[in-house]
């Protein structure tokens, strides 16, 4: 496998690493590294597809995008902490404060700081939602300030998949006066970094975005070991087709079969759609782990690694460890470690892409691919990567 890019000669461990993986079904990935704020990898290998833009099997090049999927969480939660670090937005206010609307069905005292932490509820859908409703702004963000939590704010956790993006993103538009979340993020995240990230991809870059499809192991590979979690969580969706694990991930079924769709690469769908490449994911967590950054003010750096919440989550059935909106390491489980450090914080998105910060080594990791594995949480091929990158950084 050839692989594409630049690295520092030290960085041929992950570099090999990277080119292995082709050989357990990778099909078209990129990697990207920023260490002590310099870009220090930035690599890509293999090919892709889009259907729509008539492309079949092209090169996979440096600014090829892909649909990062839950890895955009943490593009939110960094908007939002902006936002509480500029006083615009408080952790412990009432949501109704800002957006008053979502005061109705018992939700007046949910606060910005249970949304965060997957600790208000709200992690699905009571109400029907239409398939075509999750491309319309005003009408999603109106069924969620509509719906009532799924248990007593406060009491419990349970991962919200797609809500968590559609009430946080609309907090984000109501408290900077933004047109849009996207253009908050585009104004305050990606111009500033030059980064290539998305939430709605303009008409001039669909043609760069790589179609998404399950991972096509080798004849006779061994199976995930992290697929385990992910039978688990189709155990609990059939179980109770009315409970919150079933409709968070079908309610409506949209979620599920759209994502390859012109709609869906342009619609704002902030927990799910955004559309990156390695490099952009890297280059805002090199900056987050950097010591001292223009990103996030030194004040509101450390939410991003202090503990929220850490239990059995109802939603996924799997205990998470949560900070103010991130992922946070649990260093006995291959799949939940964000780096080596003790501060190591990120997001995994569905099928293996991953963005994480390592303040202790300051540390910046980005990996996407558009073949999805069936891991819930870090996929295989991430963890060979993690665990290649710090054989440099020991």
């Amino acid at each position: 496998m050839t692989v594409n890019g630049q690295w520092a000669p030290q960085w041929q461990p992950l570099i090999d690493a990277f080119a292995a993986n082709f050989a357990q079904g990778e099909e078209g990935a990129g990697i990207a590294l920023v260490h002590r704020g310099e870009l220090v990898v930035n690599a890509w290998a293999g090919q892709r597809s889009n259907k729509l833009a008539g492309l079949e099997r092209v090169d996979w090049s440096e600014d090829t995008l892909v649909n990062i999927f839950s890895a955009g969480k943490g593009m939110v939660a960094l908007c939002v902490l902006q936002l509480v670090a500029a006083g615009k937005l408080h952790l412990d206010e009432p949501v109704a404060a800002i957006w008053p609307e979502f005061a109705q069905a018992d939700k007046e005292a949910i606060t910005l700081r249970q949304l965060l932490c997957h600790r208000a509820g709200m992690s699905a859908f009571h109400q029907h939602i239409a398939n075509e409703q999750i491309f319309d702004w005003a009408a999603i963000t109106q069924a969620a300030a509509a719906e009532s939590p799924w248990w007593e704010p406060g009491t419990a956790q349970g991962y919200s998949p797609f809500m968590f993006g559609w009430i946080l993103g609309e907090l984000v538009k109501r408290a900077s006066g933004s047109n849009s979340f996207n253009e908050y993020f585009q104004a305050h995240v990606a111009q500033p970094l030059g980064v290539n990230c998305h939430f709605g991809v303009p008409d001039n870059l669909l043609d760069a975005i790589a179609d998404t499809g399950p991972l096509k192991r080798p004849l006779g590979a061994a199976a995930s070991s992290t697929g385990a979690d992910s039978i688990a969580l189709g155990k609990l969706m059939k179980a109770d087709p009315r409970g919150v694990t079933n409709r968070a991930f079908s309610n409506p079924i949209s979620l599920m079969t759209a994502t390859n769709s012109h709609e869906w690469r342009q619609a704002q769908i902030p927990a799910a759609g955004a559309h990156a490449d390695a490099r952009a994911l890297a280059t805002v967590y090199g900056e987050l782990a950097k010591v001292d950054t223009d990103l996030l003010a030194a004040s509101a750096l450390p939410l991003c690694w202090q503990e929220q919440t850490f239990t059995d989550d109802r939603t996924l059935g799997l205990p998470l460890r949560i900070s103010h909106g991130f992922m946070l390491s649990q260093h006995d489980r291959a799949d939940c470690r964000y780096g080596r450090g003790a501060r190591g914080f990120g997001h995994p998105g569905a099928g293996g892409c991953l963005g994480f910060a390592d303040p202790d080594h300051q540390l910046g990791f980005g990996y996407v691919t558009h073949r999805m594995g069936q891991g819930l949480l870090i996929d295989e091929r991430a963890v060979r990567l993690i665990d290649a990158a710090y054989t440099v950084l020991k």
